[in-house]
């Protein structure tokens, strides 16, 4: 699949702790439809979705009467799945991206490397166990599925903040505004893929 084409993707996966259903389009104008029975989680899809300008639609029901674990981890790796699929080849695409995010006391910096080579590096401490009803240990665990699935390194540094809501949100909002830059087209590329093996 080169750049020019369609870059969408769609897809179920369903174990005996969730079933997910995910869609997505990688040229769209940051719609959203999410649903997975997490309020705070859902808050964070939807900010990915606005600020890379990604559509998504996920509806995910997972084993929640035991905790929001299998949920939060399941809808990374369903999403990171549907973006790898959607990238394709990744020809074309500027591959590298990194920005500062600010939100009022915090500022957080995500970089990533469409790469091909999953990879977290996650330097974030919480000073609350949990925000809303999502334990704060649990983003670093969406983070780490969807990168190893989506085949991506993604390093996610809070720099400083002091309010739990705060620096997911960044985290989130800085992953969505790296994405964005890195999986956009580049005229000068063409359909080139942006490596000099040939391949990611």
């Amino acid at each position: 699949m080169s750049a020019a084409a369609n870059r969408t993707s769609k897809l179920e996966r369903k174990t005996k702790e969730t079933q997910i259903s995910v869609e997505i389009d990688l040229d769209g104008t940051g719609s959203y439809e999410i649903s997975t029975g997490v309020g705070f989680l859902d808050h964070m899809l939807e900010q990915l979705a606005r600020h890379s300008l990604v559509d998504i639609k996920l509806k995910a029901a997972g084993d929640l009467h035991i905790d929001a674990h299998h949920t939060a981890e399941d809808t990374g790796i369903a999403l990171g799945q549907a973006f790898k699929k959607a990238l394709g080849d990744k020809k074309g695409i500027s591959r590298y991206a990194d920005v500062h995010l600010a939100m009022d006391e915090c500022l957080t910096r995500v970089a990533v490397d469409v790469s091909g080579r999953p990879f977290l590096v996650w330097q974030v401490d919480f000073p609350r166990d949990k925000v809303g009803d999502l334990d704060t240990e649990l983003f670093r665990e969406w983070f780490q599925a969807f990168t190893q699935n989506a085949g991506i390194t993604c390093h996610v540094t809070n720099i400083y903040g002091d309010n739990s809501h705060h620096i997911a949100e960044t985290c989130y909002k800085g992953l969505a505004r790296a994405l964005r830059q890195a999986i956009a087209t580049d005229p000068r590329q063409g359909d080139r893929v942006p490596s000099t093996k040939g391949t990611l």
